[in-house]
C-alpha cells in the first residue's frame, strides 16, 4: 500500500491517504463520465484518511451506495465515498507525488464510448455485473 498526501486546487481541503492500493480503477459509467467529463481513474484509498478544511467540502449522493465529494471553493472533484463501508476511491490527479501505480479495472466496460480505448490489459466489469456486486447495499 501507498500513502500521499492530496489537495484541490485552491488548497482549501488537504487530505493524506494512507493505505492507496497501487492498483487503480478507471470507471466508464454515465455518472463518472457526466461528472468529471471523461471516465474517472481512482485510486481505492479504504478508511484511513486524515481531511483537513473538511467544512469546505459538499457531498452529493450519486447513487443508492455512495456519494461524491468536491470542494465548494474551487470545484475539484476529491472523492467518491461508499456509504456502507466509508471506503475512498480519490481521483489520481489530486495527489501530487505518487508512483507505482498500475491500471487495474475496468468498470462498467460495457458503457465504455466508442471514442476512446486504452491499451492496458485489465479485468473488466459490465454493468450488469457491478449491480450483482452491489446488490445488497442497493
Amino acid at each position: 500500500m501507498l500513502s500521499s498526501n492530496a489537495s484541490c486546487l485552491c488548497g482549501a481541503v488537504t487530505m493524506l491517504a494512507r493505505s492507496i492500493n497501487p492498483k487503480f480503477t478507471v470507471c466508464h459509467c454515465e455518472s463518472c463520465r457526466g461528472w468529471g467529463g471523461a471516465p474517472f481513474f481512482a485510486v481505492q484509498c479504504g478508511t484511513n484518511i486524515e481531511i483537513e478544511g473538511a467544512s469546505k467540502i459538499k457531498m452529493y449522493n450519486s447513487s443508492s451506495w455512495a456519494s461524491r465529494g468536491f470542494c465548494t471553493e474551487c470545484g475539484t472533484h476529491l472523492f467518491f465515498k461508499f456509504n456502507e463501508s466509508g471506503d475512498y476511491n480519490m481521483p489520481i490527479g489530486i495527489f501530487k507525488n505518487i508512483e507505482g501505480l498500475e491500471m487495474d479495472m475496468q468498470y462498467f466496460s460495457d458503457q465504455r464510448p466508442d471514442y476512446y480505448c486504452f491499451s492496458n490489459q485489465t479485468k473488466e466489469m459490465t454493468k450488469a455485473e457491478i449491480m450483482a456486486h452491489f446488490a445488497a447495499a442497493i
